[in-house]
């Protein structure tokens, strides 16, 4: 299986088990409906970035420069428009009306918001950050970006990594979810990456946010409705991590099934732990 192949089987397996989820849980089926269809566009926006770059897609090759000196506009802006357009058609009116004002600002004004959010300059939208003004700005050109982002990453071999790295070791983007992968008999975990959506190996008791890693420090939250998404909390920093744990179900899909944990969201919220950073939806 090539990589695109790949890539191409992971889009539908999240598009699979969103209408799965959505149909499970009816509090969570119009924010499962609206991620099915930017999963589409991204679907197709990874193909289009795929064709334009055979020998890399192909080969696996590490892309040269590195990911956040890779972007190049030329290659992702022409197909900007159709993404504003999917979000006009589909999201929840607020976030319908923001597409439907960027769609009016001219194309320069585009690429300088897009390469900021590349560069990493932008900042990044998280429970610490300044409310939902900035979630919806920030949605954008995750979103869009998304897809271009994987695309470079999975070109990269796996890194050997010596230490627990806090940040992405492929592109240096901050985690915003955890999964918990059968090893013998229990679990390793994981973090993922909210820039790239790579995943990468990480301590299971330690806080991703500011390194507390006494155990009684670190809870551990499940609810009775979705027994493999936990809430790691932290004591000392009250922030939280969701994570996915795909011992209790395998079939579960980390960046789907975080969003149909809303209940578990206003759970954190509501005994003051905060999340570091949102998903792509902002919950």
């Amino acid at each position: 299986m090539t990589l695109f192949q790949a890539a191409s089987s992971a889009y539908e397996q999240r598009l699979r088990r969103a209408e799965y989820l959505a149909g499970e849980h009816a509090f969570a089926a119009e924010v499962l409906k609206f991620f099915s269809e930017i999963t589409k566009f991204q679907k197709s926006l990874y193909a289009r970035i795929a064709a334009a770059n055979p020998a890399t897609a192909a080969h696996g090759g590490r892309p040269s420069p590195p990911i956040r000196e890779a972007f190049d506009a030329a290659l992702v802006l022409p197909h900007f428009r159709a993404f504003l357009s999917t979000v006009e058609r589909y999201a929840p009116a607020p976030l319908a009306e923001s597409a439907r004002q960027m769609a009016a600002q001219p194309s320069d004004t585009w690429i300088a918001q897009l390469a900021e959010y590349w560069s990493g300059s932008a900042s990044v939208q998280t429970a610490f950050g300044d409310g939902e003004a900035e979630a919806v700005a920030q949605f954008f050109p995750r979103a869009f970006l998304q897809p271009y982002a994987e695309f470079l990453a999975e070109q990269i071999p796996t890194p050997t990594l010596l230490e627990t790295a806090k940040l992405c070791p492929l592109c240096g983007g901050q985690p915003f979810l955890g999964v918990l992968r059968r090893e013998g008999d229990g679990g390793k975990r994981f973090l993922v990456c909210n820039f790239c959506a790579q995943e990468w190996e990480f301590r299971r008791l330690l806080c991703p946010n500011c390194g507390e890693d006494h155990e009684r420090k670190l809870p551990i939250y499940v609810a009775e409705q979705f027994p493999h998404v936990r809430v790691e909390a932290c004591e000392t920093c009250k922030s939280y991590l969701p994570a996915i744990d795909l011992t209790k179900d395998g079939n579960a899909i980390p960046l789907v099934d975080d969003l149909a944990a809303l209940p578990l969201t206003l759970w954190a919220h509501e005994h003051d732990f905060v999340r570091r950073h949102a998903n792509l939806l902002g919950t």
